[in-house]
């Protein structure tokens, strides 16, 4: 069975109504929600992160524990803080606060093994940020080296102030990296604003030769892959929380790989079709609760 190795940050999060009063905590970042869908579902998933050895790092690794997910190379650290994000919903939108102290020296995870065409699925703020990235960017070239699929997800952490020039060369070196990248619309305006998906494939991501899943504001899904454009339709409008529907979107993709038992070295050759198929399942996942 194909291993999912997930590299992401560990956060709760709080939500609040526009009131300020609070109305739902819980498990934040859409890697390890992805990863908690993947192990309730009896995969092999494991999670790499840090969190640090206090009540909110034990209800974070809690969680994953209890979908079944192996926290082996999950960091408790102990001289700073979980991180925690506080979601207000104010009339001029969602408003985010990011709060966390960790310590100087960060991600001294125990490494998992990675086997040829185990999946790696890593990105979001968490695979740029300078603190982590030296460290990370040596997992994933360890990954890279034993032939694993690599899944990239990139995108800022709302609510912080990413200064996409600095974090750029860091992006580029994760296109560069993957099999897949998947994002969304708000993921790549921040990173490339004023360009569509498509232009964004062609102008930035068709060099390095991966499978595009973009995901547009009505929710459908465009596969762009080198002379290969195809358009998903979303199933139905979906008025839910954003980060459900990713995590089981990102969820679903990686598990159409893996139980098509797809291989790294043939995965740029797969038909039209199986990608359609595993998008359409995917986005099906994803806008049903």
């Amino acid at each position: 069975m194909q291993k999912i190795i997930t590299i992401g940050e560990s956060v709760f999060d709080t939500v609040f109504d526009e009131n300020n009063r609070p109305v739902s905590s819980f498990v934040g970042g859409r890697i390890a929600n992805a990863a908690a869908l993947l192990g309730s579902e009896g995969l092999q998933v494991a999670m790499v992160s840090e969190c640090c050895n206090d009540h909110v790092g034990d209800v974070v690794v809690d969680f994953l524990e209890a979908h079944n997910v192996n926290t082996r190379s999950v960091d408790r650290y102990v001289d700073g803080a979980t991180a925690i994000s506080l979601i207000f919903n104010t009339p001029g939108g969602k408003r985010m606060m990011n709060y966390s102290k960790y310590p100087a020296d960060r991600f001294d995870v125990v490494w998992p093994r990675f086997d040829e065409n185990d999946v790696l699925l890593f990105g979001s703020f968490y695979s740029i940020e300078g603190s982590v990235r030296p460290r990370l960017l040596e997992m994933v070239n360890y990954a890279l080296k034993r032939k694993a699929i690599l899944v990239y997800l990139p995108g800022c952490q709302h609510g912080i102030n990413c200064r996409i020039t600095k974090v750029m060369p860091a992006i580029l070196e994760n296109f560069e990296a993957a099999d897949v990248v998947i994002a969304n619309r708000a993921d790549i305006e921040a990173i490339y604003p004023g360009e569509s998906g498509e232009e964004v494939y062609k102008n930035h991501i068709e060099f390095y030769d991966v499978r595009f899943l973009y995901i547009d504001d009505d929710l459908s899904v465009h596969i762009f892959a080198r002379g290969m454009h195809r358009h998903i339709p979303a199933p139905k409008p979906y008025a839910g929380d954003a980060l459900g529907w990713q995590a089981r979107f990102v969820a679903g993709v990686v598990k159409g790989i893996t139980s098509r038992d797809l291989e790294k070295k043939s995965l740029h050759t797969v038909a039209a079709s199986v990608w359609d198929e595993i998008v359409t399942r995917a986005l099906d996942r994803a806008n049903n609760q």
